[in-house]
């Protein structure tokens, strides 16, 4: 680079674009790879800095800028200015990122009434001339001297008016020349002077209205210059380029490509061309343009040119390409060209036929996808074609989009999905007694709540979308309706909601089914033979298990046991159990689920074989499993009612407005099963009370409930192993792993460990095997972060709960914080993320360093993973690889999401 401020093509880095701008370096570096390029140059960033520092041009880059000139004129054999066959360049800026914030290109400057004479000599043709020269006194007009769009427009149009024409390519070249006159006319009266005739009083004008431009839309109120101006990446550099003509008749045209289709990846070219067409046109929509395709067989020779082009391009950036061309009596010219922007559909597809092409190793296939896209492919998503509204946006808790009928109990939602429809669970908040509308239901909406709620944690697992916390709705589950402002929502009007993005919308939307291709399985295997870390799933039924290893799981690294018992015929068991007066009680109950819970294991081990199984044992407070302290009183008021009411009465369950909650079907009540109902019911609010605590999260529950009723944990101990040996009896692998939750000292592992190993020994004297498993604990507490070495002395492996372990770091609950203060933090910088959706490690990664420095150095072979929801987060994946963790276990849906981002972390950083 031999100059101090400019650079021609010939000779400009390519490579340096925060120089050079991306057009620029781009320009030099198709100038270099031998592509036709219109002779041009670059006018440096550093000029533009020098000029928000000091609010003038640098001395001496007018005259650089006439040097270059001088060369552009020896190889057009054009003058600038000149008075035959002229000169004409345009004026493009852009930054090294991106160009937004930047003045639309200057075409066709260096033209004055000289100049215009001199084109129609050389080419003959006045409509070209007058329709090239009123397009350059507009945009000058208006991007230089200020002058409103509408002026030009209103002039242009009352032309058009007067000669009863409504097609601009109608107009003559006398109403073209007609036009021209009006506009430097209209410059003259807005302005107070005449157009400026000096072809490089212009450019200079036109650099200058580029840098005042991006520097009034660009910069920031209350950021100073200085601050950007350091910031070369920030800066816009300017292309001088030698104009080329697709409008001096039919053997010309203009148009825009890529190399490949950029929404499905079919390896063809993909645009649109308008012949006979100047700048903007295939744009602006004045004209309607062309499919790239049709120019096979009206411009055969031109289509061959630009597949050649397409070779070149795709050769050299290793990319898929977005290309602008102008073709001018035959000869095709490339002006700018980036890497396309692809739909992720596309990104996959080109990936693999790239890498079978040999453009391409499969390194950078894996490397140039983001793994969050990959979402697009693995959830519905609301289609694009259609016109929508939200009536209001709650909290995006689980991705995918649904569209069914408002329904306010799960009952109803059955009821619906067996008779066909499509159903929208919405609830102010759900409880365990709603699962089986969960599985019918096509999406959950709640009013409260946030993404650790149960709605979230339950449908992220299933792969439904969710909203929740939409505040806004006010929800009345007994009348059946909801009221958001003025509108109302009844049970049986259609809606629909957005779980990636919160939105909700009245009616029904189309929605565009998810598509877990053939290319993205290949793809994630290639990913799978390269990463280091595994990838487990968080699931906790047989069915969530098999939909982990159909996105390709290869184990399941938590199980939540509660989840096992929310299902209708079983919630009555637990609430029995919980409503247990003594421990004799309570073993009766626990003995009627270990049947069902042992079954559950025995079928998860059997669809899981030969990968692993992680239980983690009871963790929830008790309360969870019974209903809201409001909604028994409600319940007891409705009874004390209609006992009062007269003695023989047929009083059902559709009367009281209730579904299964008197434990009977819809026969007539009479006075006895009324005061039965009413003394459960009041049993139970007595039981809530009880159980009542100030902060449930910290309060009493994972092992310190395992501790207090050790018969509790030592029916899913029997039940897991049970289910292990009856599967070694059936010759099937197993691999199950007990994780023991809430940890914060070695004494209560080893109590639950010493329970483990009687256990142990009384089932394998049962099944005559021997049984082979693992015993762990969750690492969701800081003391156990800080107590690690001495946990690792009883545990064989570590799984990270960081739901928990985040909230106990930063003291925040995460409903509260997320709808309260959290984007406030975020938005003014006190947080950089949400530590909820990606891992802090500043403080919960540095907890988790320890833990696994500690725990390593007692036990080396200690296995570690995570199984918080930062699981499937890629940002979370790279740090849990960079410390050295063996696995990470997410949401099904989030799995293969989870196997890219590991791919990608081994490949950026190698262990």
């Amino acid at each position: 680079m031999h100059n101090k401020h400019t650079y021609c093509f010939e000779t400009g880095d390519g490579k340096n674009r925060s120089l050079l701008g991306s057009k620029g370096a781009a320009s030099c570096e198709l100038t270099q790879l031998g592509i036709n390029v219109p002779p041009g140059f670059v006018i440096s960033a550093h000029v533009s800095e020098a000029y928000f520092a000091n609010g003038y041009l640098i001395t001496g880059v007018m005259a650089e800028i006439s040097e270059q000139i001088a060369k552009i004129e020896v190889q057009t054999g054009k003058i600038f200015g000149g008075e035959s066959d002229p000169l004409l360049v345009s004026v493009r800026s852009s930054t090294a990122t991106a160009d937004s914030g930047l003045m639309k290109s200057i075409l066709n400057l260096g033209l004055n009434k000289v100049t215009v004479a001199g084109l129609l000599e050389a080419t003959d043709d006045a409509r070209f001339v007058y329709d090239t020269y009123q397009r350059f006194l507009h945009a000058f007009g208006n991007l230089v001297l200020g002058i409103s769009n509408d002026h030009f427009t209103d002039q242009f149009n009352l032309v058009k008016s007067a000669a009863g024409i409504n097609l601009d390519s109608a107009l003559t070249s006398i109403q073209l020349e007609d036009i021209c006159y009006r506009y430097l006319q209209l410059v003259q009266q807005e302005t107070g002077s005449a157009f400026p005739e000096d072809v490089y009083q212009q450019l200079e004008m036109v650099i200058i209205a580029n840098y005042r431009y991006w520097q009034s839309h660009s910069i920031p109120e209350k950021t100073s210059i200085s601050a950007i101006v350091k910031n070369t990446l920030n800066t816009p550099a300017v292309n001088i380029v030698t104009m080329v003509f697709g409008n001096l008749g039919d053997d010309c045209l203009i148009g825009h490509g890529t190399t490949r289709n950029p929404y499905s990846g079919e390896d063809e070219l993909y645009g649109e061309y308008l012949l006979n067409a100047h700048g903007e046109d295939v744009k602006s929509g004045s004209r309607k343009p062309k499919n790239i395709l049709e120019m096979k067989f009206e411009k055969p020779d031109y289509y061959r040119q630009l597949l050649a082009l397409r070779k070149k391009l795709e050769s050299y950036y290793q990319e898929v390409q977005s290309f602008e061309y102008t073709i001018e009596r035959g000869v095709l010219y490339c002006l700018q060209t980036e890497n396309a922007k692809l739909d992720v559909e596309a990104m996959v597809r080109t990936s693999l036929e790239m890498v079978n092409e040999g453009l391409i190793k499969q390194k950078q296939a894996l490397l140039r996808i983001n793994p969050d896209s990959l979402d697009a492919l693995l959830h519905p998503q609301l289609s694009d074609s259609q016109a929508k509204t939200a009536i209001t946006k709650g909290i995006a808790a689980s991705p995918g989009a649904a569209t069914g009928l408002c329904v306010f109990d799960a009952d109803t939602a059955v009821r619906i999905a067996k008779s066909g429809g499509s159903a929208i669970l919405i609830r102010e908040e759900t409880r365990p007694d709603d699962l089986h509308g969960f599985w019918v239901a096509k999406g959950i909406l709640t009013s409260r709540g946030g993404k650790t709620s149960h709605a979230a944690v339950i449908t992220r697992g299933m792969g439904k979308p969710c909203v929740v916390g939409a505040e806004e709705f006010k929800i009345d589950t007994k009348a059946k309706f909801a009221i958001i402002g003025d509108l109302r929502i009844k049970e049986g009007d259609q809606i629909t909601i957005d779980g990636s993005t919160g939105e909700i919308y009245v009616g029904e939307i189309r929605i565009r089914a998810p598509s877990f291709t053939k290319s993205l399985r290949t793809l994630l295997s290639w990913a799978d033979a390269i990463a280091s870390l595994k990838v487990l799933a968080n699931a906790d039924t047989p069915e969530t298990a098999e939909l982990a290893l159909h996105y390709g799981a290869q184990g399941i690294g938590l199980c939540r046991t509660e989840r096992m018992f929310n299902a209708a015929d079983r919630l009555p068991l637990v609430i029995e159990m919980i409503l247990a007066s003594s421990q004799k009680e309570r073993e009766e109950a626990l003995a009627k689920l270990f049947p069902i819970q042992r079954d559950d294991f025995e079928q998860m081990l059997a669809t899981l074989s030969p990968h692993s199984l992680t239980i983690r044992l009871l963790d929830p407070p008790m309360h969870e499993f019974l209903p809201e302290e409001r909604q028994l009183l409600d319940e007891i008021d409705a009874l004390n009612y209609f006992l009062k009411m007269s003695q023989g009465q047929r009083i059902t369950l559709e009367t009281l407005g209730q579904s299964d909650s008197f434990n009977s079907s819809h026969k007539a009540l009479n006075e006895t099963s009324i005061l039965a109902a009413l003394n459960k019911k009041t049993l139970m609010l007595a039981k809530v009370r009880e159980l009542s605590e100030i902060n449930p999260m910290l309060g009493h529950r994972g092992v310190r409930l395992g501790i207090s009723y050790p018969e509790i944990y030592a029916m899913q101990i029997r039940s897991i192993l049970e289910a292990s040996a009856r599967c070694i009896k059936r010759r099937i692998q197993v691999s199950p792993e007990i994780m023991v939750p809430q940890v914060i000292t070695a004494q209560e592992l080893n109590i639950v460990k010493l329970q483990v190993i009687q256990i142990q020994k009384e089932v394998e004297d049962l099944y005559k095997v021997k049984l082979n498993f693992k015993f762990g604990t969750m690492i969701e507490t800081v003391r156990a972060c800080t107590r690690a070495d001495i946990l690792a002395e009883t545990a064989e492996f570590f799984s990270f709960g960081t739901n928990d372990l985040t909230q106990a770091t930063f003291s925040f609950s995460r409903e509260d914080a997320e709808k309260k203060f959290l984007p406030l933090y975020q938005q003014s910088g006190l947080l950089e993320d949400d530590p909820f959706e990606a891992l802090d490690v500043k403080g919960v990664g540095k907890l988790m360093e320890m833990a696994v420095e500690l725990g390593r150095s007692h036990h080396p072979d200690l296995k570690l993973g995570i199984c918080g929801e930062h699981g499937g987060n890629p940002q979370s994946i790279v740090y849990c690889h960079d410390i050295g963790l063996d696995y990470v276990s997410c949401s099904a849906p989030r799995i293969p999401i989870a196997r890219l981002a590991a791919a990608q972390a081994q490949l950026l950083n190698p262990r």
